[in-house]
């Protein structure tokens, strides 16, 4: 609340500034008429003026300068009033303390004093303004703006500056209300406090002082408070604008100054401090909003509207034009802008609202209504979004300083209006789950997020998002003040916390790491506070606290969605992707929320639950659920599952996502053109409206607003442009001509039949290789012209068929096509290119061009290339304004010059000429600018003949320019002229420089239309006597009215056309949108029209039609390249034809010397001609080879990568069909049946199952290790484990002292007398430690024996398993407490394997069945070869008997083709040249069959097949003529030989004729038993395949059943899976807990023998005490004194404190070191000093005594500290135990919730149904003598097992008595083992006692036997001594035994010698004889005869007598040359030999 001082101060304002704010309130009347009223069902009132008009853009450049004064006045007078206002600082504060007080008070009624409210503090105490770095991760935090000052002066003259310079703004607004409309108002306050009485007075007497008026803030009155900052009041005046826009948004005095914004400007409007908070707290951010008034709050009531009228955005109108308002009305809207990101929400109805351009666009989805509201700022529409409620929808717009309007539903009322939050575009606007609050994010430059409380419209916080562009932000629905944001490569959280310092917004930047950098397009925030995102390649990322979590992906690493995903949402607990792949994908939410991974990869894969292909070419981008209540026509069920879908490709689906058997398919409401709008026309004839922009063309009756058909490309190629020819071209006008990216031109023709209509392709031409982007018809000669980007333009003669001409090539991209008028001497083509050309093509004549080879023109053609001159246009226009400024300056000097005269002011001629003069600022003009890339030319239109008139874009916007052909021949035929400058130019008015991207002139040539770049409409009306056939450059400077309506970023107007009556208008823009208007009111249009429809054209669709054939193929020939390529293949076939008429000669030539050779062959040898005389040149011959061989080479060079791809692709298929069969189908046949057996065709098991093998093999080698052994484990366990630790280091440390006893005593030398004692000593030793080690080796083995209290003995535990097992209690899986055993417990790893195993063992017995088939076969090979053998040795057979004799040979069997598959795809090469051959016959016959038999490659039976059967016929044809000829043959064969042969022959030949027979018949029977046999084995076979088939099936059924319960356990699968890794989490913790436990047992023995080590060091201590004592000792009651005396000792200082603290820090005598503790500190009993050895005590002594007393002292320390450590430790040690126990329950408590678990899931299984097939006479159950129709009741159950089951009862009742009969003996036993117990505990005690009594007896005090055992003496000396001694005697030996070594060796020598000679004259001996024997042998062997019937036993025995002389003499030489060998090496030594020679044989 203002208070009236404040209104004082800011009410004094210049004069100018009032005039200036009345010249502003003028201009806003001027435009108040432009109003399009968008919805009159809305707001009926259409005479209301609006005043809030605001001019869109492009006129903003040129606003009148009286509109801009009032900036200029406000910023010119800002000093003066600083200066006014800091007179009345005094004042101010008395103000400021009277509004504190008055607040202070009104406030005393609410719970908390100082805050108003909570949203009241937050708009009051911070301002969150906040830079953003992107690189850097760390949070962002908006930070309050401080704006505290150190004085309450500065604080008010703060105040007051920013008050003044907004109060100047509302008092122009006020400045025109009377005064007593301002008493009244003022009047109308509430009545203020008694304090404040004073000041109130003195505050109305500087009104009526000053006269001047205050806006102030009155309460409500009626409910209906008044609106500030500009804003209108309700029922008051409205305020001022400065161009349709309010003056404060337009100045925003407080930036400009330097003051504070938004929050600050509310915290001094509302009078509250701006001090920061003292509070500290830090609470929760609480977001409710008040929903009364409450007093003293400016918030509107809830029943507050705005009036909808007054803030949309309308039509602009030249001032004083006389233009109606209405000269165009919109009256629809056919288009969707589908590529905009979430264009899509849905209100109750179903109500579906989305925006389009500057509307936004209500569609009644069951009625198929439509409404629309208008933009506010006329920029366009950023986003829409719905209130949680469904009660109001928020549209976030576009422009500057853009606004959000809250609209009431279904109302539609303007509910608020939300200011300040961004500087030019929204891109999401979403509400928080409760509703109360708005999130807004902008777009370029700020990119600001902003917290609304909407309702107050209040901003709440506001900061930087980031600095590139934001897709969404979306409040978290569990998390109340959490938000995300996501957009292009980021994805940030924030976070809103309420502080000491107010409410803060902390954003954290999410970091991808390792993943690679993404957009985020959509993404969900998770009930845990982690958010999923979606990524550009289709996967989801998990983000937990600012960091990728997981990536989730699909099954074997398959992404998401193929693409990016664009949203995410949760549904009853489902987690719902969309992504522009199409699909939409439902995963499971707990597996999403709980994903995790172990491996380096951070990937989980999961499968989806369910998912919905919605098309093939869909592009999904959003999607909102249904939620009201179900129409009529849906089920309950169905309405909840009811999605709307947006489609990037244009439409709406519906989709039911209830994945049921009911689910409907998806279903496309309404189909729109996606993306931008390439071409719009109009039908000539009828209301219908053509458009293209996607792969389809639509046609729209814009009467009825239907689409009434569609023509669907059959490629993916847009259409690009449209032509609708007119009734001159097409009588029916019912074609339509399109052009489409891919340069195909189609001629579509409307047709109807039955009220059906459709668009049919009636003939399609490709003229270009690229987009075609202009057509244009020559309406007199029917010439089509298409532009293309590919550079050319294509003439087309339109007939019944449409006809090529021929085409040009042109210097660009063609962007518009022209044809002269016909006023014009000659009739051209003008063609606008893209790139800054332009071309004149002459007009083809019809028939005057040769294209029979090419389809290329000659044209005369013109070129003009653009050159900018903008620059120098503004260079101009610059130095136009300075002289006109001049001259006003001038005028005004000579106006000040005469008023000075006329006062008497007297001025020389030279002091007048220097007033006069006018100094001009000199500023260096800017360089002239030329672009570097010529500007886009958007059109072209001829201005006169040879002149046209230009639209350009880019940077020579905003003018049109006259440019000129040159009339210089040679530039006009070079296309690469230089750049020329237009001839004259003429700016558009208001354009902003904003290019005009469309020209179109009505066809009553009225008026003319202009489309602009930023979406704006412009129409001039044209006066009547204007001739518009040439385009006159000065018609766009007259008034215009214009309109914004498509998107002024996107909306790029592309195409306007008008209706064939002119009443209708249409607009497409690249922002998807076609608007529909008309040039009367719409409701006078429709009662013209009503009742009519589109007529279509009279053409009706023939049934039998057949549409033309479309060109579907992407690389088809263009008409040129078709051309040229005919022309080719003429050219091709003439040569051919030459070739082969150049074949023929050489083929005649051929068969003339052909002829000739055979008559050279036919002469005589001696006058025939060799073949080599024929030759004319040898050499052509090889070079005829050598070109032939390289030919081959080329072509295999070629053909090479071919052949290696066919190898590859053959490889491939093999791989993927054949070599994953393990088996192909082998049929076996019978050989005299018609029986078969089939193999199984199996495929080789997956690698699953291979690792599953592995996996158990593993497993059952590492059986033993198996982690359930935990689950047995008891704490009793780690103590025993502790005391197992303890005593073998016990065992280690009494063990350590004889080890090196042991050592020593290996290595001694000692010997005789010494040596012996150390040996006696030694041995001793061992002695006692084999005992020792003996007694604790029985110790041990008796502890280990002792069982722990929870022992069970293995051997019990076995038997009682077993007894379990086999106890024959079957309890049924059904019945309520059965309980599933731990290994029969199923999972789907357990389930997966037994598939797997089951599959497995079907796989081995059907290879099993297929090897016996396979081994059978070849089988019946073998017995085919063996057949074939006995018929050929038959036909020899045959031969040779008579004709009578002889027999039908059996037919040889032939292996068929399904028995050799493998051999399908065998061929060699002789079946490859028969192919060919019969493929050459094929061709001779022109057979139409195909080759039978095997196929192509099937010839590897044909030739024994083909053998087989010439066998055959051979064979039959002489059967024949044997059988023919037999009779008579025989006789004159009888005749013959019995005239030849004699009688014995004639016998002979009998018996041979009977033999041949009998050989005859014996192989007959073999080959028919080899048949019978190999049959005989066929049938076993198919009977042992009968009964697999059924083993096989029951092993399917058991398959299927298998497969039934895996399906049930995986949706189990996650709870199991939850359970069992709670309970192996407790079993884990237990088990640490365990473990900790034995550690800590562990640590408590170690100390416990610490503390024993300690305390026998301090016995030993005392011990020592007594020994230095001795007896007798006067001085021993003092010494003990002074041992035992107890002090104070200093701590100990560690050495480098010791260090530190040295020297100064140290006093001159230390501290000592102990101190008594008694109070007598110097003396003790008796007078003695401790400190000092008495008198006749020994100071030796006296000084061990001290020694000893600190050895004390430090032992009492240690054994101090380590009781206090293990007092910890026993306490650590006790609070492990009770959490043991703990987790003993809890791990309990886990196990029997899993049991619970396992005995639902088996109850599951049980509903399952399981196949078991029987016999009838298997059914025992019989009731009333029948067996019952029903059997579900019964039980399946053998015989076999109910008998076991009844026998086992007295087997039961047997081994109870047994068991009884055990456990009385086991009792009585262990009352016996009771009994001797105590007896030898007895005993042991005696032996103690008697072993106690024996040392004190013997040593006088109980010691320690283990330390006397290790006692030993001290040997080194003696030992030193004897090992010098041993050494001395063995040297002296090892001399004398090497010297008779060395004689030894000498005499040996000399031995060997003599050995050797004797050797030699034997082995010289020996060779001689050998030699001579050898002579004698041959001798002997020379002259020796032999005679068959001698005696030879003589000869074998002398034979056998020298064999062996020779080996013995073999062997001697042998033996003698190894001696040699040896010998002649030094020490070389005669061994035996290797074997004993042969004995000789007596005998021999």
């Amino acid at each position: 609340m203002k208070t009236t001082e404040d209104s004082n101060e800011v009410s004094i304002k210049t004069e100018d500034q009032t005039q200036d704010g009345k010249v502003d309130e003028d201009k806003a009347k001027e435009g108040a008429e432009n109003h399009v009223d968008v919805l009159p069902s809305v707001h009926e009132d259409e005479n209301t003026v609006s005043k809030d008009s605001p001019q869109p853009d492009i006129q903003s450049s040129e606003k009148p300068e009286d509109a801009v004064e009032p900036d200029k006045g406000q910023n010119s007078s800002k000093t003066e009033e600083k200066q006014e206002v800091s007179t009345k600082d005094e004042d101010v504060k008395e103000a400021e303390k009277s509004e504190i007080v008055s607040e202070a008070v009104k406030q005393d009624e609410q719970p908390d004093s100082t805050v108003a409210s909570t949203d009241q503090e937050e708009a009051n105490d911070e301002k969150v303004v906040e830079k953003i770095d992107v690189q850097d991760s760390s949070d962002v935090e908006t930070k309050e703006d401080d704006i505290s000052k150190n004085d309450s002066g500065e604080a008010s003259e703060v105040k007051k500056e920013k008050d003044s310079s907004q109060e100047d703004e509302e008092d122009k607004v006020n400045d025109e209300k009377p005064v007593e409309e301002s008493e009244k108002i003022s009047a109308q306050e509430e009545k203020p406090q008694p304090a404040e009485e004073e000041q109130i007075e003195k505050d109305k007497a500087v009104k009526e002082e000053k006269n001047t008026e205050e806006e102030g803030k009155p309460k409500e009155e009626d409910g209906k408070p008044e609106e500030e900052d500009g804003k209108p009041e309700e029922k008051g005046g409205k305020p001022e604008e400065v161009d349709g826009k309010p003056e404060e948004k337009d100045r925003k005095p407080e930036e400009e100054d330097g003051k504070p914004g938004v929050e600050k400007k509310a915290q001094e409007e509302n009078g509250q401090s701006v001090e920061k908070s003292d509070e500290a707290n830090i609470e929760p951010p609480v977001f409710d909003v008040p929903t009364e008034n409450a007093e003293g709050d400016d918030s509107k009531p809830s029943d507050f509207y705005y009036d909808y009228e007054e803030y949309a955005s309308t039509s602009y109108v030249s001032p004083e034009s006389g233009i109606p308002e209405n000269i165009l009305h919109l009256f629809h809207s056919f288009g969707y802008d589908s590529k905009k990101k979430s264009n899509l929400s849905l209100l109750p109805g179903p109500t579906a609202v989305f925006a389009a351009g500057n509307l936004v666009h209500l569609l009644d989805l069951s009625a198929n209504t439509h409404k629309f509201l208008r933009s506010s700022s006329g920029g366009g529409i950023g986003a829409v979004t719905v209130h949680p409620e469904l009660t109001h929808f928020a549209v976030a717009e576009k422009g500057q300083k853009p606004h959000i309007l809250i609209y009431e539903f279904p109302s539609l009322k303007l509910f608020r209006i939300l200011q300040e939050g961004t500087e030019r575009a929204y891109s999401f606007v979403d509400f928080n789950p409760n509703g109360n609050l708005l999130a807004s994010v902008g777009c370029a430059p700020d990119f600001m997020l902003t917290v609304w409380d909407w309702i107050n419209e209040k901003i709440m916080l506001r900061t930087k998002a980031f600095s590139q562009d934001i897709f969404r932000v979306k409040f978290a629905p569990e998390q109340e003040g959490q938000l995300c944001s996501s957009g292009t490569g980021h994805i940030r959280f924030w976070k809103m916390a309420r502080t000491f310092t107010g409410l803060k917004l902390k954003g954290e930047l999410g970091r991808f790491g390792k993943t690679s950098l993404s957009d985020i397009g959509g993404f969900v925030q998770l009930p845990d506070g982690k958010v999923l995102s979606g990524s550009e390649w289709g996967n989801l990322l998990l983000w937990d606290g600012g960091l990728i979590k997981v990536e989730i992906c699909r099954k074997g690493r398959k992404s998401c969605h193929a693409g990016s995903i664009q949203q995410l949402v949760i549904d009853e607990g489902e987690l719902i992707t969309i992504g522009v792949d199409g699909f939409v994908r439902v995963w499971e939410m707990e597996s999403i929320d709980t994903a995790d991974t172990t491996d380096e990869s951070d990937v989980f894969e999961v499968e989806p639950m369910n998912e919905l292909k919605v098309g093939s070419e869909v592009q999904l981008t959003s999607m909102v659920k249904l939620r009201e209540t179900k129409p009529a026509d849906e089920s309950e069920e169905s309405i909840e599952s009811i999605w709307f879908a947006q489609d990037a490709n244009g439409g709406i689906w519906k989709l039911d996502l209830s994945f049921s058997h009911t689910t409907k398919p998806p279903e496309k409401l309404y189909s729109y053109t996606a993306g931008k709008i390439s071409g719009l026309t109009a039908s000539p004839a009828s209301h219908m409206v053509a458009v293209t922009g996607d792969t389809s063309v639509r046609i729209y009756d814009y009467l009825t607003k239907d689409a009434l058909c569609e023509y669907k490309c059959p490629m993916l190629s847009n259409s690009s442009s449209i032509l609708w020819p007119g009734k001159l071209i097409y009588a029916k006008s019912n074609i339509l001509l399109v052009g489409f990216s891919n340069g195909l031109l189609r001629s579509l023709i409307l047709q109807t039949n039955e009220d059906e209509k459709s668009l049919t392709l009636q003939q399609v031409l490709k003229p270009h290789t690229q987009e075609v982007t202009a057509l244009a018809i020559h309406p007199d000669d029917r010439i089509l012209a298409t532009g293309s980007k590919d550079q050319t333009v294509f003439f087309f003669k339109l007939n019944s068929v449409i006809e090529p001409i021929g085409f040009v090539s042109v210097p660009g991209p063609v962007s518009h096509l022209q044809w002269s008028p016909d006023s014009f001497s000659s009739s051209t083509l003008l063609v606008c290119c893209s790139n800054g050309k332009v071309a004149e093509v002459a007009k083809p004549g019809i028939g005057a061009f040769d294209t029979s080879h090419s389809y290329k023109l000659t044209l005369p053609m013109k070129y003009f290339s653009f050159q900018s001159i903008k620059s120098q246009l503004r260079r101009d226009e610059a130095r136009e304004r300075k002289r006109i400024e001049k001259e006003n300056k001038l005028k005004e000097k000579k106006k000040e010059l005469k008023r000075r005269k006329d006062r008497g002011e007297e001025f020389s001629e030279e002091e007048e000429r220097e007033f006069l003069n006018v100094e001009e600022e000199e500023e260096e003009e800017e360089p002239l600018f030329f672009p570097a890339k010529p500007s886009l030319l958007h059109a072209a239109f001829y201005s006169e003949e040879n002149k046209f008139i230009l639209s350009v874009g880019d940077y020579d916007a905003g003018y049109l320019y006259e440019c000129e052909f040159s009339s210089d021949a040679v530039s006009v035929q070079n296309p690469d002229i230089a750049p020329a400058e237009p001839i004259n130019s003429l700016a558009v008015p208001e354009s902003n420089d904003i290019p005009a991207t469309t020209i179109y002139h009505s066809q009553n040539a009225h008026c003319l239309l202009v489309g602009f770049q930023n979406g704006i409409i412009r129409v001039h009306p044209l006066e009547k006597d204007i001739n518009m056939e040439t385009f006159k450059m000065d018609v766009i400077t007259l008034p215009y009215w214009q309109l914004s309506m498509h998107d002024n970023e996107t909306g790029f107007v592309s195409s306007i056309c008008e209706s064939n009556d002119g009443a209708f208008l249409f607009t497409g823009g690249n922002d998807g949108n076609i608007y529909g208007y008309n040039f009367l009111p719409f409701e006078e249009v429709y009662k013209a029209m009503e009742g009519q429809r589109a007529r279509l054209p009279s053409a009706r669709k023939d049934a039998d039609e057949v549409p033309a054939d479309d060109i579907d193929d992407p690389q088809a020939y263009s008409i040129e390249d078709a051309k040229l390529k005919a022309e080719h293949d003429r050219y091709m076939k003439e040569a051919e034809a030459k070739k082969a008429e150049e074949r023929q000669k050489i083929q005649k030539l051929r068969h003339i010397f052909t002829d000739i050779i055979k008559k050279n062959d036919q002469l005589p040898e001696n006058v025939r001609l060799k073949r080599e005389d024929f030759e004319l040149d040898p050499s052509l011959r090889v070079n005829m080879h050598e070109a032939t061989n390289k030919r081959i080479e080329r072509v295999r060079l070629e053909m090479q990568w071919e052949k290696e791809k066919l190898n590859l692709a053959t490889r491939k298929l093999k791989n993927r069909f054949s070599d994953m069969i393990d088996c192909p189908r082998i049929t076996l046949h019978a050989l005299n049946s018609e029986h078969t057996v089939s193999s199984y065709r199996i495929t080789r098991l997956a690698d699953e199952y291979f690792k599953l093998e592995k996996n158990i093999a593993e497993r059952a080698r590492l059986g033993s290790l198996d982690g359930g052994n935990i689950k047995g484990r008891r704490l009793s366990d780690g103590l025993d484990i502790g005391r197992k630790q303890s005593t073998k280091e016990e065992l280690e440390h009494q063990q350590s002292f004889l080890q090196g006893a042991v050592k020593k005593q290996k290595g001694t030398t000692l010997q005789g007398r010494q040596a012996e004692k150390v040996a006696k000593a030694i041995k001793k030793a061992e002695e006692a430690k084999k005992k020792r080690e003996q007694r604790q080796k029985e110790w041990d083995d008796l502890y280990k024996s002792k069982p722990a209290e929870n022992y069970e003995d293995p051997a019990d535990i076995s038997d009682i398993q077993e007894a379990k097992a086999n106890i024959g209690d079957f309890k049924l899986k059904t019945a309520s407490d059965y309980v599933v055993p731990e290994h029969l417990r199923m999972d789907t790893e357990k389930k997966k394997t037994q598939i797997l195993i089951l599959q497995g063992l079907i796989f081995q017995a059907k290879k099993e069945f297929n090897t016996k088939l396979t081994s059978l076969r070849d089988n019946k090979q073998s017995r085919i070869g063996d057949i074939k053998e006995w018929v050929k040795e038959l036909k020899e057979i045959q031969k040779k008997l008579n004709g009578t004799l002889r027999k039908t040979l059996p037919k040889v069997p032939k292996m068929k083709p399904d028995e050799l598959p493998e051999r399908k795809y065998d061929y060699t090469r002789d079946t490859l040249l028969e192919f060919q051959a019969l493929e050459k016959e094929r061709e001779l016959a022109d057979a139409s069959k195909k080759r039978s038999g095997m196929g192509m490659f099937g010839g590897f039976d044909d030739e024994g097949g083909q053998d087989g059967e010439a066998e055959g016929d051979k064979e039959e044809q002489t059967t024949k003529s044997v059988k023919s000829s037999s009779t008579p043959s025989r006789s004159r064969h009888l005749s013959k030989a019995s005239k030849t042969q004699s009688r014995l022959e004639i016998e002979i030949a009998k018996i041979n004729e009977i033999k041949l027979v009998y050989q005859r018949n014996k192989l007959l029977r073999l080959i028919n038993q080899s048949i019978t046999a190999f049959d005989a084995e066929l049938h076993l076979l198919r009977h042992e395949k009968t009964h697999l088939d059924v083993d096989i099936k029951m092993a399917d059924l058991r398959q299927i059943t298998l497969l039934e319960e895996l399906i049930l356990l995986k949706e189990y699968e996650k709870r199991e899976n939850t359970l069992s890794g709670r309970v192996s989490g407790k079993r884990m913790e237990l088990n640490d807990v365990y473990t900790k436990v034995a550690d800590m047992q562990v640590k408590l023995e170690s100390k416990r023998r610490d503390i024993e080590k300690l305390t026998d060091r301090e016995k030993q201590l005392y011990a020592t005490f007594n020994s230095y004592l001795g007896d007798n000792n006067k001085f021993a009651d003092f010494l003990t004194r002074v041992f035992k005396k107890k002090i104070k000792r200093a701590k100990k200082k560690k050495a480098e404190e010791g260090e530190e603290e040295e020297g100064s820090d140290m006093s001159s005598d230390d501290e000592s070191d102990w101190s008594s503790e008694e109070e007598e500190d110097d003396s003790i009993e008796g007078g003695f000093d401790d400190s000092v050895c008495p008198p006749g005590c020994d100071q030796q002594l006296f000084d061990d005594v001290l020694n000893l007393r600190e050895k004390r002292l430090d032992l009492e320390e240690a054994l101090v500290e380590e009781k206090k450590i293990a007092d910890q430790q026993k306490k650590d040690m006790d609070s492990l135990v009770k959490k043991s126990k703990v987790m003993e329950s809890q791990l309990k408590t886990a196990l029997d919730a899993l049991e619970e678990f396992q005995v639902e899931k088996q109850g599951k299984l049980n509903e399952l149904d399981v196949v078991v097939p029987l016999h009838l006479h298997q059914v025992e159950h019989v009731s009333n003598g029948v067996v019952p129709a029903d059997l579900s009741s019964c039980l399946v159950f053998t015989n076999q097992s109910l008998i076991g089951l009844q026998r086992r009862i007295k087997e039961l009742q047997h081994e109870k008595a047994e068991q009884r009969s055990l456990f009385k003996d086991a009792r009585m036993s262990h009352v016996r083992l009771i009994k001797d117990r105590k007896i030898m505990e007895q005993k042991i005690e005696r032996l103690e006692e008697k072993c106690e009594q024996m040392m004190m007896l013997k040593f006088g005090r109980i010691v320690d036997l283990d330390k006397l055992d290790s006692i030993t003496i001290n040997k080194t000396v003696e030992e030193l001594k004897q090992k010098v001694h041993q050494n001395e005697l063995k040297n002296s030996a090892k001399l004398l035994r090497l010297d008779n070594l060395i004689s030894e060796l000498k005499d040996t020598i000399t031995q060997l010698t003599r050995v050797n000679t004797r050797h030699l004259e034997k082995y010289n001996i020996l060779v001689n004889q050998k030699t001579s024997l050898e002579k004698n042998l041959d001798q002997r062997q020379k002259d020796l005869n032999f005679d068959q019937n001698g005696d030879k036993k003589s000869d074998t025995r002398e034979r056998q007598r020298l064999m062996q002389l020779v080996q013995l003499q073999a062997q001697e030489i042998q033996a003698l040359k190894e001696e040699i060998g040896l010998l002649s090496r030094k020490g070389g030594h005669i061994l035996p030999p290797a074997q004993p020679p042969i004995t000789r044989d007596d005998d021999l």
